[in-house]
């Protein structure tokens, strides 16, 4: 919400899943072993600008995917499909992927934000910000902030990354931390997500989820 950049992708659940308002998020089944992630950059490859500003394009002002229709979303992914074929190779081990990313689009509204993404969720809770930050060599934190009844709040997550191989990451999460005005507390437990990294340069960072969600991640500053 970044990788993949808060929080996210991968948004980084910026993969596809469940509590933080569900941000990205889902129950955790089972812990894998830790890999680190390497520093060495992977042989750059440019994807024309225009694919690029392209997808942006058609993501801005859709409230991260939820006022698409089908076609739209259709062409997101086919834009995404052609970026795919620009993507380094081991994206996992490049330095594009740390930094501050921030949720522009998901093709299934509930994937990052959970319940909070629902219709009724929306009428309730206003979404400002999903964010997801990457920080070397292994820690990523999403956020999704939001005004609810005149107060500004966020849930917060912070996850360890583990590698699971040249474009597949893990994230383990501890326990979500909702905060809504001056009151806090921490609810649930551990969660997981998993992200495929399809593709990433200095403007933006794609995931998919492992059951199939699309995030699509703006790179902040």
């Amino acid at each position: 919400m970044s990788a993949s950049a808060a929080a996210a992708s991968p948004a980084l659940r910026f993969s596809s899943a469940a509590p933080p308002l569900a941000p990205l998020h889902r129950p955790l089944r089972r812990r894998l072993p830790s890999v680190r992630c390497s520093l060495a950059a992977a042989p750059g490859v440019r994807a024309p600008p225009e694919l690029v500003d392209s997808i942006l394009s058609k993501v801005e002002g859709t409230d991260r995917g939820v006022l698409l229709p089908k076609d739209g979303h259709q062409e997101v992914a086919d834009v995404a499909l052609q970026l795919g074929k620009y993507c380094i190779d081991e994206p996992v081990k490049s330095p594009l992927i740390f930094g501050d990313w921030e949720v522009v689009y998901c093709s299934v509204p509930t994937s990052p934000g959970g319940l909070y993404r629902t219709p009724l969720g929306r009428l309730i809770f206003k979404t400002d910000e999903m964010i997801q930050v990457v920080e070397a060599p292994d820690v990523i934190r999403n956020k999704v902030s939001f005004s609810v009844f005149g107060l500004e709040g966020a849930v917060s997550l912070k996850g360890k990354l583990n590698v699971l191989d040249s474009k597949w990451i893990q994230v383990i999460f501890e326990a979500p931390e909702l905060k809504v005005g001056s009151l806090g507390f921490q609810y649930g437990g551990e969660s997981e997500v998993k992200l495929e990294i399809t593709y990433v340069d200095e403007k933006i960072r794609l995931g998919k989820g492992s059951r199939g969600s699309l995030f699509v991640f703006l790179r902040r500053g």
